[in-house]
């Protein structure tokens, strides 16, 4: 008994201290913050350790700082170095790409004032020397000539290969538009997978080949009389090396611009068109994954594209059975 009561005592003691608080404190459902003063605690100062080593990397709520990007400019040389490196590349394309041909005066001459028609429609400025991609969309030329052109002295006409623009009369196919497209670095382009369709054709080409990405563009319906419009992805590929390239010359594409493997190639590894693809590779790893490995971009790349027709509007061919053709 006397252990008992001895066990008891504490617990009496911290009863009767309990009740006695309590009573003290109004008995509210919910708590207010002004309804009883809280109480400060007193800051305990901290203990300094002597032999304790300073954090090297103390934690801090502000978000880390990007670096920035450095963008390189777009190369520039002067008229003479660029007419230099335009009759160079002049020889390649003699040696390398099949079909190449330098025009005569007159075609040349017409390839150049359509192009700049087209530019100034746009206001488009040259500011530097610089390669432009002509391609005359006119049913009886279908061929590409790529020129350099100059901000204050004419423009020079290197030559090119034949080319497939879109066909009329097929349900699907439509008429590649005219005007002046950039190669931007706003759209990634790819490289074909060497996959063939039903019929066993192989449709952007080779596995590995090019395809620029020319983005979505406004283009009249082949197989239909009233100039009605569609969206195309406009876009410039090869094509397959064994049963179509030799039909290059002719309207066959379903809009694309077509041309041959070897011109592909070439374009391809000297980067003709892709001095913004260029810039891009500098700071972004998706344009340096695109880019051949073994490129030698030529410094009087360009960005841009101009289809131009020299010959009437083409009118779209009545396509009888149009309406009862199957989706491809």
């Amino acid at each position: 008994m006397w252990q008992i009561a001895r066990l008891t005592q504490p617990f009496a003691k911290a009863f009767a201290v309990t009740v006695l608080v309590s009573a003290a404190l109004p008995l509210n459902a919910c708590a207010h913050p002004d309804a009883i003063e809280p109480s400060v605690a007193q800051p305990v100062p901290p203990i300094s350790d002597p032999t304790a080593t300073p954090a090297s990397n103390p934690p801090t709520d502000a978000a880390p700082i990007p670096s920035p990007v450095v963008i390189p400019p777009l190369p520039v040389v002067s008229d003479g170095e660029a007419r230099e490196e335009a009759a160079a590349l002049v020889l390649k394309m003699r040696q390398q790409i099949k079909r190449f041909t330098t025009y005569t005066p007159e075609h040349r001459a017409r390839f150049i004032a359509l192009a700049q028609t087209e530019i100034q429609a746009v206001r488009t400025v040259i500011d530097r020397p610089q390669l432009i991609m002509i391609v005359d969309r006119n049913e009886n030329v279908q061929r590409m000539d790529y020129v350099l052109a100059l901000p204050d002295a004419p423009w020079v006409s290197l030559g090119g290969s034949p080319v497939s623009t879109g066909n009329t009369g097929r349900k699907y196919y439509y008429i590649t538009p005219t005007g002046v497209f950039q190669n931007s670095a706003d759209r990634l382009g790819y490289r074909a997978e060497g996959t063939k369709n039903k019929n066993g054709i192989m449709g952007i080409g080779a596995k590995g080949s090019r395809v620029w990405d020319l983005g979505w563009q406004t283009a009249t319906k082949g197989w239909l009389p009233k100039h009605e419009t569609g969206q195309i992805r406009l876009e410039i590929h090869a094509t397959d090396p064994h049963f179509l390239e030799w039909r290059l010359g002719h309207p066959a594409s379903e809009g694309c611009i077509r041309i041959p493997a070897t011109m592909n190639h070439f374009m391809d590894h000297y980067g003709l068109i892709d001095v913004l693809y260029e810039q891009a590779a500098s700071y972004d790893t998706r344009f340096r994954a695109l880019l051949p490995k073994d490129r030698e971009p030529v410094k009087i790349a360009g960005d841009l594209i101009v289809v131009v027709d020299s010959g009437p509007q083409t009118e779209p061919k009545i396509d009888p059975l149009a309406d009862k053709r199957q989706i491809p």
